[in-house]
């Protein structure tokens, strides 16, 4: 099992590239950076994690230039956004943004991403893009990512995203970038399924066939709905975000799913400086020792 860990990336809590150090000499094997660009005041959406809204998600900096910073301080370690969401970019600069931090990481980046809970931060980004079509628009853009990072002479037409035969540079280390998708919900998880690289769900909010709390039973169906979808279930990566320090017999049961990594997160979004950042590591450090 490898393990990951999410970061608030907050300008008052441990800057990236101390955290992605520490995160590298402690074993770890990814760092993941969230992204809100903004939080709207006159915000209606309700958040997904119930009551308040941590005043992290509103202090968050741009995880592209984090985990550049944090690239600049280690060797090994994956650089992975957890998770861009990628609907609020221009295209041609998130294709180009994204394929340089890969590039000047020797190809480390691992692009997760999603579709976001908030109506009106996706809305002061895309008028354009209905909040009730952002998967299709989401499926839309990563095809125009794909075709932008590894065509000469690229382009893309589609309903949200279209751009004229362009030379698009660099091109990432790999010949593309791997794109990692988190959605679990009924719809979303069928987006994952026919095309992300890598699923990257919350182990909490798997959910087998009937709706009920079931992580061996959402994996099922996420292995289901990819041969369905015409691909090797075995051949797409599972990550899990575990929001408490998971026990020993979960992990050895994510495992036996063929779970190959979790991603460990601090005890709250709420901001909180580089000492409860670094005490939350050594909390985690049994687990990366055996596990690792």
């Amino acid at each position: 099992m490898r393990f990951g860990y999410l970061t608030v990336n907050s300008v008052d809590g441990i800057r990236p590239d101390v955290l992605a150090s520490e995160l590298e000499q402690r074993g770890f094997d990814s760092i993941w950076a969230p992204e809100h660009s903004h939080i709207p005041t006159g915000r209606d959406s309700a958040y997904p994690g119930r009551g308040d809204l941590p005043d992290g998600y509103w202090h968050m900096m741009d995880p592209f230039v984090s985990l550049m910073a944090a690239a600049s301080a280690t060797t090994t370690l994956t650089l992975a956004t957890g998770v861009c969401l990628v609907l609020e970019h221009d295209l041609l600069d998130l294709a180009c943004e994204t394929a340089t931090l890969d590039v000047l990481s020797g190809g480390r980046l691992l692009l997760g991403i999603g579709v976001g809970w908030n109506r009106e931060e996706l809305a002061n980004h895309r008028p354009d893009v209905p909040f009730g079509k952002r998967y299709s628009a989401m499926r839309e853009r990563v095809a125009a990512l794909r075709a932008a990072w590894t065509e000469e002479e690229a382009s893309f037409s589609g309903t949200y995203d279209r751009f004229d035969s362009s030379w698009v540079y660099p091109k990432p280390v790999r010949g593309t970038v791997p794109v990692a998708l988190g959605n679990a919900g009924p719809v979303g998880i069928k987006h994952a399924a026919a095309f992300a690289d890598e699923w990257v769900p919350i182990d909490a909010q798997l959910m087998n066939t009937g709706g009920k709390p079931d992580p061996a039973g959402g994996i099922e169906l996420f292995r289901r709905l990819a041969a369905e979808a015409g691909r090797d279930p075995d051949s797409i990566p599972i990550t899990l975000f575990a929001w408490t320090k998971p026990p020993k017999e979960r992990i050895e049961t994510y495992a036996s799913l063929g779970v190959g990594r979790l991603v460990l997160a601090p005890h709250t979004m709420m901001r909180h400086d580089e000492s409860a950042t670094l005490a939350r590591l050594d909390d985690l450090g049994d687990l990366i020792e055996q596990y690792s």
